[in-house]
């Protein structure tokens, strides 16, 4: 940070009285929200001391990148150069409603908040402290922690997170409505599967939506519509902070399968896909079509295309009772092996592992072939089976979206 002082700037002692004072070089602020900020007030006599506390106020909030201020025997004149590390808050497991309300709320605490806040600062420590408030007055003690937030593997920062470090917050209780007698059992299940899970502000509301619309799928309830909610207010316990939530389903009816209609250029050819839907004519069970999902995905993932994503659009045909598809893939870039290392291992095993290891660096990035190969190696070597018995094996795959390349560790640890 850089301070600019006027040389015929009175003594530290003294004091000036600027006519005016004013902010140049950052207009995203108001000299209002500045004058606030720094607590300066316009008319005031005020020291070189004091002047330089004032400006202190600016500098450690992190919001700008440089600074300077002058007197120059009639106004004071403060320098700002805008921060280009800015991030919009991220609200990882915190029961707090993110949007206008909660900035306003912010803004009125904070004049320099305007949806951001830096890495580093008194403005973040600010905005921390005001939510672990905030969580207080409704009976939380928590600990807050920031973070950056980005794509994994890179330094890309999106957002800066703000987390509950404790006391853990869960996926409290599920209010179902909407299901029949004859599914009740079944999405009780389904229910007591996702409470206790981590809590997630953004997603736990997608997440729940999306088991129960799986669940459903599954059974041939093709056109099921879900709609997660959180619904009143937290849960204190001495362990924990549970969220609970309502579930509204509209189940709709059984479909069968009618046909899936894949681009001409698809990994997968209509003839596999049309093969699978014609066995599986007639029948009520969705466990087909998402067979099918699961054989284009898998096809993709195994030469390189890691990016890839489908989206199927269903087509009803009432009278009938039959749901057709249009599918839609976007493939992505593929991904290549840049990057194969065997963690822990001693080198007698990991010549014997590279030995059959088949992916080199430079190739298509298969995931299949990772996550098989352990076994494959095993069923093909008897030294290995005997070696890996008993051997628990993690991967730590890092792809870069920028190089579309990908680094694999395989670590492997005795049970």
């Amino acid at each position: 940070m850089l301070m600019l002082a006027s040389a015929a700037l009175p003594a530290a002692a003294q004091n000036f009285q600027p006519k005016n004072i004013q902010f140049k070089g950052d207009p995203e602020y108001s000299d209002q929200e500045l004058l606030a900020a720094s607590g300066l007030k316009k008319g005031a006599s005020i020291s070189s001391e004091e002047m330089n506390h004032h400006f202190k106020l600016l500098t450690d909030s992190g919001v700008f990148s440089n600074l300077g201020w002058i007197f120059n025997g009639v106004d004071v004149i403060i320098t700002l150069a805008p921060s280009e590390q800015l991030y919009p808050i991220r609200l990882a497991n915190i029961p707090l409603t993110a949007g206008p309300e909660l900035d306003a709320k912010l803004h009125e605490r904070f004049p320099l908040y305007h949806g951001k806040v830096p890495s580093e600062g008194t403005l973040l420590d600010g905005v921390r402290a005001t939510l672990q408030e905030m969580l207080a007055a409704q009976g939380i003690n928590a600990a807050i922690s920031t973070a950056p937030f980005g794509v994994a593997g890179t330094r890309n920062v999106s957002a800066m997170s703000f987390s509950i470090t404790t006391p853990p917050v869960r996926v409290g209780d599920l209010a179902l409505q909407g299901v029949s007698t004859a599914m009740l059992a079944h999405v009780k299940a389904v229910a007591a599967k996702a409470v206790g899970t981590p809590f997630d502000t953004t997603n736990s509301a997608a997440n729940l939506e999306h088991a129960f619309i799986s669940f459903y799928s599954d059974d041939g309830y093709a056109a099921v519509k879900v709609h997660a909610v959180r619904s009143g207010d937290p849960v204190i316990t001495a362990d924990a902070v549970d969220i609970p939530f309502s579930i509204a389903i509209e189940e709709g009816h059984i479909y069968k399968l009618g046909a899936v209609h894949l681009p001409p250029d698809a990994l997968v050819s209509q003839a596999e896909i049309d093969k699978i839907a014609t066995v599986a004519a007639g029948t009520a069970k969705g466990t087909t079509v998402r067979g099918i999902w699961g054989l284009i995905a898998s096809r993709y993932h195994s030469k390189g295309y890691i990016d890839f994503a489908m989206t199927p659009h269903p087509e009803f045909d009432e009278a009938n009772g039959a749901v057709n598809y249009t599918v839609d893939l976007n493939p992505g870039p593929v991904y290549h092996l840049a990057l194969l290392k065997f963690d822990n291992v001693s080198d007698d095993l990991r010549k014997l592992l590279m030995r059959n290891w088949q992916m080199f660096p430079g190739d298509p990035f298969d995931q299949s072939y990772v996550a098989n190969f352990i076994v494959q190696a095993q069923t093909s070597d008897p030294v290995l089976q005997r070696t890996l018995a008993g051997v628990k094996v993690t991967y730590d795959v890092r792809a870069d979206p920028a190089t579309h390349d990908v680094n694999l560790v395989i670590k492997l640890e005795k049970r």
